[in-house]
């Protein structure tokens, strides 16, 4: 695929990462980048030496969100074309919610409007700690729509009922406060924190990976039923029962590395 708007890598480890290269238009999305992200996602996900996937963008800010000039455009077309461009966003952030693998965001500069979602969809969330974000929607008569079932998982409703509503700007500390960012660390210390974290998801089961992420997304803010409790059962039966799980369990018994986790990690 011809990448215009991104740069992916892979490297031994099988650490892939997606970077936004729009730095010019400080990494703002229009239709053309968000059908770019959309493609590439879904190779990587079916990449099957792709075991981490890291999100992160080229240049002083992470995204600004919308470009303007692609939201201008959308303006002049009809509501069936505003829908269908919609559709397009929703994908890319289903898309990365529910990618296979773990996946980490690196955040600098400036995090507006619908890249705070792309932040929500990823299971970890790094920022240096002069990072900014801003749900701006309202300032420009839109709403943080396709977005908001993301960043409201993440911040909650009574947060989102301030942020969405007054657009206001506040600093990684805060974001961390309010649960969309994991970790916030010093100016130049991002690579530091993500490799703390590869590290760490290099030494698990990378179908256990998987398995985790599909019961978080299959449990989360569910009530508490049969069917859930039977979900559940199913789950770690199925989950002992395969190849790493029983790799996994013999290697404990034995008191050895698994086979995951290659001779120079062992």
């Amino acid at each position: 695929m011809n990448q215009v708007y991104t740069e992916v890598s892979i490297d031994p480890r099988g650490v892939a990462t997606l970077t936004l290269n729009r730095p010019e238009m400080h990494n703002a999305f229009d239709d053309a980048m968000i059908a770019e992200l959309i493609a590439v996602l879904k190779d990587l996900a079916n990449n099957d030496s792709v075991r981490v996937l890291v999100l992160t963008a080229n240049g002083k800010n992470f995204s600004a969100g919308a470009d303007l000039n692609w939201m201008r455009s959308m303006a002049q077309k009809n509501y069936q074309q505003n829908l269908n461009d919609a559709s397009e966003l929703a994908t890319l952030m289903h898309r990365l919610d529910k990618f296979p693998k773990p996946t980490i965001a690196l955040v600098k500069g400036a995090a507006f409007g619908g890249a705070l979602g792309l932040v929500a969809c990823c299971d970890i969330a790094i920022a240096e700690e002069n990072a900014s974000f801003c749900l701006s929607e309202v300032r420009i008569g839109l709403i943080p729509a396709v977005i908001s079932p993301y960043v409201m998982r993440a911040i909650g409703e009574r947060e989102s009922r301030r942020y969405f509503l007054t657009a206001e700007r506040f600093m990684a500390p805060k974001a961390k406060q309010l649960g969309l960012l994991h970790e916030v660390v010093s100016e130049g210390e991002l690579n530091d924190s993500l490799e703390t974290f590869v590290n760490t998801l290099l030494q698990n089961s990378p179908a256990a990976l998987t398995a985790a992420k599909s019961l978080i997304h299959n449990i989360y803010n569910r009530k508490i039923s049969n069917n859930v409790i039977a979900h559940t059962e199913q789950s770690i039966a199925e989950i002992r029962v395969s190849p790493e799980g029983q790799e996994g369990l013999t290697a404990f018994l034995e008191k050895r590395k698994p086979a995951w986790l290659g001779k120079e990690d062992a």
